[in-house]
């Protein structure tokens, strides 16, 4: 079963033509692009982060100092996490794009709109299966 389900998954082709998947291209390349940048940024703070943290001598660093750094430096983690897994589903929308399954709702099997795609070029899921699963 699993098996025939991936089947007619993969035989779906795209409801938008080459041009319109084209123009999806350009969103996600674009949100990639920034999406990198910033994970350079991250990563270049954690590295700051954690440099500075070791050559703190322990009697001129006040514990709360210490504690609000390590929190900032978790959060910076965190952000670093989630933005490279942003840029996965990224390259995930890309690859649909390419194998011309870009734009199809992975729960009803229907078209997702135009603007959801522009808002959200990764999503896999139409705003009304979104929706039905808030409820």
């Amino acid at each position: 079963m699993a098996k025939e389900n991936e089947k007619t998954v993969n035989e779906r082709v795209s409801p938008y033509s080459d041009e319109e998947l084209e123009y999806f291209r350009q969103i996600i390349r674009s949100k990639r692009k920034d999406a990198e940048t910033d994970l350079e940024m991250l990563q270049t703070s954690l590295r700051e982060s954690t440099e500075n943290a070791s050559d703190e001598s322990a009697y001129s660093f006040h514990m709360a100092d210490a504690g609000s750094d390590a929190q900032e430096r978790e959060k910076t983690y965190m952000l670093f996490n989630r933005t490279k897994k942003f840029i996965k589903y990224l390259q995930d929308a890309e690859s649909r794009i390419d194998n011309k399954t870009y734009g199809i709702c992975k729960v009803t099997g229907k078209k997702i709109s135009k603007g959801r795609l522009e808002a959200v070029p990764h999503t896999q899921i139409s705003i009304e299966a979104k929706l039905k699963q808030r409820s």
